[in-house]
């Protein structure tokens, strides 16, 4: 049994690191040792996350894996729960929450019998906890939007501003011919934030290319 460790956080301003210190003590606690961390930059509202179908991948039946709260793992809506439900059943995967205590006994089951019952209660709570969840991430998205139709209507708006330094660092990055890749590693940037300045880049080398020829 491997226990792999899924830390993430919402963007690139966000530490994805910050709740390591609390598993790595949850684990020691038990005797168990954090074979890997999978960490990563993402939504939670998002089926698609690369770290995370890593860790997946690299899981063997009877493996766990552990995170903070399960609303690192999900904020999903239910469809995508359910698919992403699949993926963990098929992989016959256990997740151990430290906000879910009755997921605790699974990180070390006494015998089979414990095992299945601990599983049964866990995986009912997990869907609770999941809905629960995505609910709060609705109801923070309704309420930054009435509140963003509120400051623009009193003028007040102004949108998050631009992280320049960091956003400068990476697209000297690009200019250098780093990878995708290496580029989020190192920066801690989201795709969609990567994929956005690279298409910045690239128009403008092409409007100044079609001005010097011009």
């Amino acid at each position: 049994m491997f226990v792999r460790a899924y830390l993430r956080a919402q963007t690139s301003q966000q530490d994805a690191s910050r709740a390591r210190g609390a598993l790595d003590a949850f684990a020691a606690e038990r005797g168990l040792r954090i074979a890997a961390r999978y960490m990563e930059n993402e939504s939670g509202a998002k089926l698609h996350r690369p770290e995370l179908f890593r860790l997946l991948a690299d899981c063997e039946p009877g493996d766990v894996l552990l995170v903070e709260q399960v609303d690192r793992l999900s904020r999903l809506t239910s469809p995508d729960w359910m698919k992403l439900r699949a993926e963990i059943d098929a992989k016959e995967v256990r997740i151990v929450a430290l906000d879910l205590p009755t997921s605790w006994n699974l990180a070390a089951p006494e015998d089979e019998f414990t095992s299945r019952m601990f599983s049964a209660v866990n995986n009912m709570m997990l869907d609770v906890l999941a809905a629960v969840a995505r609910k709060d991430y609705e109801d923070r998205r309704r309420r930054q939007a009435e509140g963003t139709v509120r400051a623009k209507a009193a003028g007040l708006y102004k949108g998050r501003p631009a992280n320049t330094s960091r956003n400068a660092a990476i697209a000297a990055m690009l200019r250098d011919g780093r990878t995708w890749s290496q580029i989020m590693s190192a920066t801690g940037c989201s795709r969609t934030l990567l994929a956005k300045l690279a298409r910045e880049q690239r128009d403008h080398l092409v409007s100044h290319s079609t001005t010097v020829e011009g």
